[in-house]
C-alpha cells in the first residue's frame, strides 16, 4: 500500500458485482469540512465466542495460498485455527508463525512462514460509513498488520481501479507509526495518497481504535478518535476518484514484503494481532433516503434545476427556475449513480470534463460519464469530471444555465435536496 509499496496488497481477488451509491445531503455550512453522516450499525463482529472457536464463516471467509499478494510477501495464508481463532477473552487473534507444517510451496519455494487473511468480500461490502476496528498489533522487523478494504469491483476491473481504503497499516520497523492511504488509478503502489500519525509508545503496547469515516467525495482516518488524514478528489491530481461503490474489509498480518522488509536476528515468533471488534456504521443524510425523487435547489439563487420547457429532448440544456412540483424539476438519484428526471439523465455534453462544459439531458446510456453524487457540503459533483454542476456566469435568474467548473464552494455551486 504506502509509500514504497510497488504492488496491491491483493491480484487475485474473486469479487462480486457492485452497484454504484450515489448519496446526498442536506446543505451545512461551507466553511469547515463537512463531518461524515454516520448511522446506525449495519454490520459487526465482537469476537465473544468461547476458545478455540474458528473464525464465523458467515461473516469472513480466507484467502490462501504463498503467491506473494504481489508484493514479495513470504508468509503462506492458511484457514487453519492454528492462524485465526477466538481466544476466548473477546478477541480474535491472528497469528504469523515461522513454521511450516504442511509442506507448503511459496513464490519463492518451501513456505518459511504461515498467517492468515480474513475478508468479507462474500458475506458483506458497503459503501459509505464508519468502519473502524479495535486491534493491538503484533510487533517486530518485517511484520506488516493490516486492516483496508477493496473495491467490490475487484474481479471485473482489477487493482487500482476497483480502489484500495487502507485503514491501517503498521510496519515493525516503525513501531509508533499507524499509516491510512487510498489507492487508485494513477495514484497506486508507491504513489498512493497517505498519512500517518506516530505516538508515544510502540502500537503494540496496547489496543487502538483504528477508522475511516467515508461519505462521497471525502475519507478521513482516524487513530484513537484523532483525525491524522483526510482525503478528498482535489488531492489526486486530476486522477479519477473511484471511492463510489461498495467496498469489503480485510484484517490480515503479512511476513516481509517490499515496503517493511523482511524479517531478521530481532524478529521474534509467533507474532500475534488480538482485534477486539470489528464494527460498520451506515451513511445518512439526515432522513433524506441516498435514492428518491426531490427537486435540487441552488443555494445562490433560490431556485431549481429544471429542464427547459419539461421538454426532455436529448441535448435539453439544463437550467434554473422558480422551484415547483412538476416532472421537469423532479429528479431521482438512481442506484447506478445517475441522476435522472422525465426518463432521462444528467449529462456533460459529449462526456466533456473539462471547466464550461454543459450539462444537459441525454438519454441514459451507461457511460460513467452520466455518474453524479451531491455531497455533504452541497457539491453537485460529476465523478468523471471531478469537477461542480455551476451556474454560468453566477446568473441567478430564470433560465441560468447550467456548467461544469472546478469546485469552488461558491454559492452558484452549492445545491440542496427541497
Amino acid at each position: 500500500m504506502t509509500r514504497s509499496r510497488s504492488a496491491p496488497r491483493a491480484f487475485a481477488r474473486a469479487a462480486v458485482a457492485l452497484v454504484v451509491v450515489a448519496a446526498s445531503l442536506v446543505l451545512p455550512g461551507p466553511t469547515a469540512p463537512a463531518q461524515a453522516a454516520i448511522g446506525g450499525i449495519t454490520w459487526a463482529d465482537e469476537f465473544n465466542a468461547p476458545a478455540g472457536t474458528a473464525v464465523d464463516q458467515s461473516k469472513w471467509r480466507f484467502d490462501i495460498g504463498g503467491s506473494g499478494w504481489g508484493n514479495n510477501e513470504m508468509q503462506y495464508y492458511t484457514n487453519s485455527t492454528s492462524n485465526a481463532v477466538h481466544d476466548g477473552n473477546g478477541n480474535l487473534v491472528i497469528t504469523a508463525r515461522r513454521e511450516n507444517p504442511a509442506n507448503y510451496q511459496c513464490h519463492y519455494g518451501r513456505c518459511e512462514y504461515t498467517s492468515a487473511r480474513l475478508l468479507t468480500a462474500a458475506t458483506f461490502t458497503q459503501a459509505y460509513g464508519r468502519f473502524e476496528a479495535r486491534i493491538k498489533i503484533p510487533r517486530g522487523q518485517g511484520i506488516w498488520p493490516a486492516f483496508w478494504m477493496l473495491g467490490n469491483d475487484m474481479g471485473s476491473v482489477g487493482w487500482p481501479n476497483a480502489g484500495e481504503i487502507d485503514i491501517m497499516e503498521n510496519i515493525g520497523r516503525e513501531p509508533n507509526t499507524a499509516y491510512g492511504t487510498v489507492h487508485g488509478p494513477g495514484y497506486s503502489g508507491s504513489g498512493g495518497i497517505s498519512g500517518s500519525r506516530s505516538v508515544g509508545a510502540p502500537l503494540a503496547d496496547a489496543f487502538h481504535t483504528y477508522r475511516v469515516d467515508w461519505q462521497p467525495n471525502s475519507i478521513v482516518w482516524y487513530l484513537d478518535g484523532v483525525e491524522f488524514h483526510r482525503v478528498d478528489p482535489s488531492r489526486l491530481g486530476g486522477n479519477r476518484w473511484v471511492f463510489d461503490h461498495p467496498f469489503f474489509m480485510i484484517l490480515n498480518v503479512a511476513v516481509g514484503g517490499y515496503w517493511p522488509g523482511y524479517p531478521d536476528a530481532s524478529t521474534q515468533f509467533p507474532q500475534q494481532m488480538l482485534v477486539d471488534y470489528v464494527r460498520v456504521n451506515g451513511y445518512t443524510d439526515g432522513g433524506n433516503p441516498p435514492t428518491g425523487t426531490t427537486r435540487l435547489r441552488g443555494a445562490q439563487s433560490g431556485r431549481c434545476i429544471d429542464i427547459p420547457s419539461a421538454n426532455p429532448v436529448d441535448g435539453a440544456k439544463l437550467q434554473i427556475w422558480d422551484c415547483n412540483t412538476t416532472a421537469a424539476q423532479a429528479w431521482t438519484f438512481a442506484t447506478d449513480g445517475t441522476v435522472r428526471a422525465m426518463g432521462k439523465c444528467m449529462d456533460p455534453a459529449w462526456a466533456g470534463t473539462a471547466n464550461g462544459t454543459e450539462v444537459n439531458l441525454v438519454t441514459c446510456n451507461g457511460n460513467p460519464a452520466q455518474r453524479f453524487t451531491l455531497n455533504a457540503s452541497g457539491d453537485l459533483v460529476n465523478l468523471s469530471a471531478n469537477r461542480c454542476v455551476d451556474v454560468r456566469d453566477q446568473n441567478p435568474a430564470n433560465g441560468g444555465k447550467l456548467q461544469l467548473w472546478d469546485c469552488a464552494g461558491s454559492a452558484n455551486q452549492r445545491w440542496s435536496r427541497y
